[in-house]
């Protein structure tokens, strides 16, 4: 049970969706030609400014967000992100703000 505890650690969440687990570090890492330096250090993901956002940008795709987020539907991206509506509430808030910030109704 101590290396799960570990491995979960080591790829916990990070960038800015919170790219989390070790496949989608290995995906990921392939995805920009850098696999074995981002799993031999995931913190490279949370370091560097591209990879952080790089890695919001490939999950967004990968997970094909864009129709949900066209369609405004933010429980189905929060679903899709965190398999689950925890933190829904605050995500709900903050999109109001974004949205009122540029003028979107």
């Amino acid at each position: 049970m101590a290396k799960r505890s570990t491995t979960v650690s080591r790829f916990k969440g990070r960038g800015l969706i919170q790219l989390t687990g070790r496949a989608n570090y290995v995906d990921f890492g392939g995805a920009v030609g850098r696999r074995a330096e981002i799993l031999a250090d995931p913190t490279l993901v949370a370091h560097e400014p591209a990879l952080c956002v790089g890695a919001a940008g490939w999950f967004w795709d990968k997970r094909r967000l864009n129709a949900h987020a066209d369609r405004d539907d933010l429980l189905k991206v929060t679903k899709v992100i965190n398999g689950g509506t925890n933190g829904l509430a605050d995500r709900r808030r903050l999109l109001g703000r974004a949205k009122g910030l540029f003028g979107i109704a």
